[in-house]
């Protein structure tokens, strides 16, 4: 049986991770869908087909689901607006909602699985020190932020077209992504490569769980495979300190270590500076009053159902980093 692989969002930071674990297997026949065909520089050279589409408009999605009726299709919908700036932005909820939904109904279209990248931020944060795992209810009133709004609203959905239209689903909810391989510099990249660089003087002492992009690749594709219907499935890394992460990239880059750690009541009162400072850049913001919620809130997420049910394995942070800045040396970010 043909094993086709639809990716959405290809040309983004998981998504072209995604496929380029993908292109190792010589079966696995692979689609990436991609905003505009100028924009799928992070494919270059791996062995996939790339559709121009827009999930937010179902008639430019027929084309890369016309697949054969007798293939096994699987449908990674990692698609997104990942959003931590303070002004309100409609696309947040259109990409991350509606584009869901018309993704999971042409998945149903061709009797596929959909494996749902999701997002920890829609599981409600539970006092500082308690653990959080999967929740079966998500409800975008109880979190915080227009992104966790939107991706709990998108997780209750799929749920809801599993339990209804009979979905093949499976959600999973990586933590702070960090890796190779980011083309379009997220804020967390723009972050290491800001310290690297000693462009930054100063950060804040609070913290997260970080990720390893290829270990959230990893998950994902074993959630294509054995991933139960309806289930959500945590996959996080490990928590490190701001200080702690700062270290790990002086250790390897051999730049001194960041010593000025500014509280969080000047941090909040000077981020929307820094949103303007960084939009004058035309880079990604670092310190918004989003993300500096997120530093601060309870981070201390399980991944032990995926570890019990998917396989999943998260590697130590300090190869994450050794890893990362050498493939930002190699592409000229530091």
């Amino acid at each position: 049986m043909q094993q086709i692989y639809i990716v959405t969002g290809a040309n983004g930071f998981l998504g072209n991770n995604i496929v380029r674990k993908l292109v190792q297997d010589p079966n696995n026949h692979i689609r990436a869908l991609v905003s505009s065909l100028d924009r799928a520089n992070a494919l270059k050279n791996l062995r996939c087909e790339i559709f121009a589409g827009d999930v937010t408009k179902p008639n430019t999605l027929n084309e890369i689901f016309d697949v054969p009726r007798s293939a096994q299709v699987y449908v990674i919908h990692c698609a997104a607006v990942v959003y931590i700036k303070s002004q309100p932005n409609p696309a947040v909820r259109e990409v991350n909602v509606f584009g869901a939904k018309n993704i999971a109904e042409k998945t149903l279209s061709v009797d596929g699985k959909l494996v749902y990248v999701n997002s920890v931020h829609s599981i409600p944060e539970l006092p500082d020190g308690e653990v959080m795992s999967e929740i079966r209810n998500y409800n975008p009133e109880k979190v915080i932020g227009e992104y966790a709004k939107s991706k709990a609203e998108a997780a209750r959905l799929i749920l809801e077209m599993v339990d209804k239209k009979g979905l093949d689903a499976c959600i999973v909810q990586p933590s702070g992504i960090i890796g190779p391989y980011d083309y379009r510099i997220s804020h967390l990249t723009q972050l290491i490569i800001d310290v690297a660089t000693a462009r930054l003087k100063a950060g804040v002492k609070g913290g997260y769980d970080f990720v390893d992009v290829r270990d959230v690749v990893q998950g994902i594709l074993n959630a294509c495979k054995i991933g139960r219907v309806g289930e959500s499935y945590i996959l996080s890394g490990h928590y490190l300190t701001i200080p702690e992460l700062f270290q790990m990239i002086a250790r390897v880059t051999g730049q001194k270590p960041i010593q000025t750690f500014l509280p969080f009541w000047l941090a909040k009162l000077t981020a929307p500076l820094s949103e303007i400072y960084y939009k004058l850049k035309k880079q990604p913001p670092l310190y918004t009053k989003y993300s500096l919620y997120t530093l601060s809130s309870n981070a201390n997420f399980s991944h032990a159902k995926a570890d019990r049910e998917l396989k999943y394995f998260s590697r130590p942070p300090q190869k994450t980093i050794d890893d990362t800045v050498s493939w930002l040396k190699s592409v000229g970010k530091i």
